[in-house]
């Protein structure tokens, strides 16, 4: 096992992964503030929703998310060209992280990914060739690296693939009721519109992408059907950037692909300076790492591999009460709607109004609010402490349809929210369960 683990292997993969990873991260970062999506999730707001038990980290006031956008934007350049590259890579994971925990509206699997991968390149040599770094003397130029390095990222999307077709596998999904809502309702061109309203297309593209999630890293890890994986994933990752229109994660997880082809081919197609190594089994360098990747990584892929199945342990059907939901690669499965209105009741006089929560949320976050149980009970604590010296009781009238089904009671009428508490781990029993 450590003869496979350790062998030395070109560090082609590693170090076009870098580039192409530096690269689609400032993409990332300077699109977030073109489109507009800084200013409308992290400027303009009152309040940002931030992932529970990560209340203190909040947006920087002003145009300060500007700045840190441009910072991240800066960054992804430095690592793209491997200047100061251990630096960047930290600095950056540390920023994006801040990113990722103090909102959760814009939730998306994709920055869950980007997370865990700019936290295994803090660990990897990946400016060790085609870098600033090696350039200007502040690291040794070096030709190759441990095979593991290659087994961690095969591993952790062969985890995410798996996970996400597994989560596929409900009642909407297969008859193609998700599917087809979800092409109906995208901007297409009319004729795009007629072909994909057809039930043989959106049943296609409902099993293809099961299929596709299943037998992609197998097709992609054996030689003869490594080529045709690819021009699959191509023609499917191109698609959803396309009509669905998902940010860099086509292009990011197409980057993945480096690390299933032999190094000496990634080497010839974009290194064809790179000098040759000579593979040797033995040798003190190929236990490189060995500290890493019994302390860390594989931890870390265990730990991956465990998460997803968290919901299994939680009363009721994630699909419905959302406990579970994230960190498990439940990628665009289902169209939730809803409505609320939240109740404030004076103890003292009865009085009961309507609580206006449209002056504090933009129309994401309230939307979010109605469909989204940690939401309520997050925004029913704001409220509390907006009326901490009155006596008063909250309720919540909150239904929610899955698919464009009917309409549920999805939050126990009769909970005050004042003495709600969250479980973070298990069921919380003021969300009402209901079958699908």
């Amino acid at each position: 096992m450590k003869t496979y683990l350790f062998k030395q292997i070109d560090n082609a993969p590693l170090i076009v992964f870098r580039i192409f990873f530096g690269f689609l991260i400032a993409c990332e970062s300077f699109g977030a503030i073109a489109t507009g999506w800084v200013k409308a999730n992290l400027i303009d707001i009152k309040y940002a929703f931030p992932f529970i038990g990560f209340e203190w980290i909040k947006p920087l006031p002003e145009n300060g998310m500007f700045y840190y956008f441009v910072l991240m934007g800066i960054l992804g350049i430095f690592i793209m060209l491997g200047y100061y590259y251990r630096l960047a890579i930290i600095l950056y994971t540390i920023l994006w992280a801040g990113v990722y925990f103090m909102q959760k509206t814009t939730y998306n699997n994709h920055y869950y990914l980007l997370l865990i991968i700019s936290f295994f390149m803090i660990f990897l040599p990946a400016n060790q060739f085609a870098s600033i770094d090696v350039k200007q003397g502040r690291i040794n130029k070096k030709l190759s690296m441990p095979y593991w390095i290659s087994i961690v990222f095969i591993s952790q999307i062969a985890i995410l693939y798996f996970y996400a077709s597994i989560a596929k596998l409900y009642p909407d999904w297969l008859d193609g009721t998700f599917t087809r809502n979800l092409l109906s309702s995208s901007n297409l061109f009319p004729p795009f519109k007629n072909i994909f309203s057809k039930p043989w297309f959106y049943l296609f593209i409902a099993y293809a992408g099961i299929f596709f999630d299943l037998l992609i890293v197998p097709f992609l890890l054996f030689k003869k059907t490594r080529t045709i994986a690819l021009l699959a994933s191509l023609i499917f990752h191109l698609f959803n950037a396309i009509f669905l229109q998902i940010g860099i994660f086509p292009f990011f997880a197409l980057s993945f692909s480096l690390f299933f082809y032999e190094p000496e081919k990634i080497r010839n197609w974009f290194l064809k300076r790179k000098p040759k190594i000579e593979w040797s089994s033995n040798g003190e360098n190929n236990l490189y790492g060995k500290k890493l990747v019994f302390y860390i990584f594989l931890p870390f892929l265990i730990l991956q591999l465990l998460l997803p199945l968290r919901h299994y342990l939680i009363k009721g059907d994630v699909l419905w009460t959302e406990e579970g939901h994230r960190l498990s690669w439940r990628m665009m499965l289902r169209e939730r709607s809803g409505y609320i209105n939240i109740k404030i009741k004076d103890n003292n006089t009865n009085e009961v109004f309507i609580y206006n929560y449209n002056k504090d949320l933009t129309p994401y976050q309230a939307k979010n609010l109605a469909t989204k149980p940690d939401f309520i009970w997050q925004y029913c604590q704001r409220i509390k402490k907006e009326y901490t010296n009155n006596n008063i009781s909250i309720y919540i009238n909150c239904k929610n349809s899955i698919n464009r089904s009917e309409y549920k009671t999805l939050i126990d009428p009769k909970q005050d929210f004042v003495k709600a508490k969250w479980n973070y781990f298990f069921h919380n029993d003021w969300i009402l369960l209901h079958e699908f």
